[in-house]
């Protein structure tokens, strides 16, 4: 059996060490704040440094990964000898995963006797993070690198993203609510339910007054998809508001025997866009 490597990027919103000790391999996504020239990737500003300063009003703007990255990061494990599985950003959300896969289809006339395979996980933050843990998983248990393939693919469908923002300027800036909705939703404590659809597109499902009732808008969603609580992991991410994480890890810990086994900070460049305060819940259930 050949051997290969798993890669992802940055937007999984897995801490570098994490991967690591993976054996995963990554690609940055990188940002700048507004009226700075400077580039960022993640590991270079602590993610609550990154969400003091946009509460004090910096905007950051986001940068895809272009496929020329993409091919030196690739052919490096090619011309070793090894395969590559790359599972990336959803491409509802970003270029990132399409450059990936012109990366990999011009690497695959250079190197014909190697596979690459690119998956798009139609996810983002901890929820392709979850793909990426599982598919470690499997990997160590002794899956080839069409198996492991198969396996993500099948996942895919049903990976569960749910989460909550805390202020909805951030959703405005992105185009996801109108001025009108983000003003007046802030000034009567209105906090929106949203998720990933089918397509990895966000999609704003419903509302909710205040904090704690998005809280627990998110942990009924759990109750009402999961199947298997007990034989499933779920992973839970954060924009600088552990306190907040940790209530919801011990809603669906007491109320439906979840397993939560890891909680994360969102990424800069994921927490860009939705602002600190948002939290996010990952699971794999009967579908998103």
């Amino acid at each position: 059996m050949n051997s290969y490597t798993i890669f992802t990027d940055t937007a999984c919103d897995i801490i570098p060490e994490t991967l690591q000790a993976w054996n995963v391999k990554y690609v940055s996504l990188t940002f700048r704040f507004q009226d700075e020239d400077k580039e960022y990737t993640e590991s270079d500003i602590p993610s609550s440094a990154f969400y003091d300063r946009m509460r004090g009003g910096a905007v950051a703007k986001t940068a895809a990964i272009n496929s020329e990255t993409f091919r030196v990061a690739f052919e490096t494990e090619l011309s070793a000898g090894r395969d590559v599985l790359y599972i990336g950003f959803s491409s509802g959300l970003s270029t990132t995963y399409n450059s990936a896969r012109m990366a990999a289809q011009e690497l695959s006339e250079q190197y014909p006797d190697r596979t690459i395979i690119t998956i798009d996980s139609l996810a983002a933050s901890a929820g392709f993070g979850l793909l990426v843990a599982l598919a470690v998983q499997k990997r160590d248990e002794g899956a080839d690198i069409q198996t492991l393939a198969d396996y993500v693919r099948d996942l895919i469908p049903r990976l569960c993203h749910w989460f909550t923002v805390d202020d909805l300027v951030y959703l405005k800036r992105g185009g996801r609510v109108s001025p009108t909705v983000a003003f007046v939703g802030n000034l009567l404590g209105i906090k929106p339910v949203l998720h990933v659809d089918d397509e990895g597109h966000l999609i704003s499902m419903s509302k909710t007054r205040g904090r704690r009732a998005a809280i627990a808008a998110l942990a009924q969603k759990y109750g009402e998809l999961i199947e298997n609580p007990e034989q499933n992991i779920a992973f839970i991410s954060h924009g600088d508001c552990v306190s907040d994480a940790l209530k919801l890890k011990e809603m669906i810990e007491s109320q439906y025997g979840a397993n939560v086994t890891l909680i994360t900070p969102v990424g800069t460049v994921i927490g860009a866009h939705s602002g600190p305060g948002t939290l996010a819940l990952f699971f794999i259930a009967k579908h998103r």
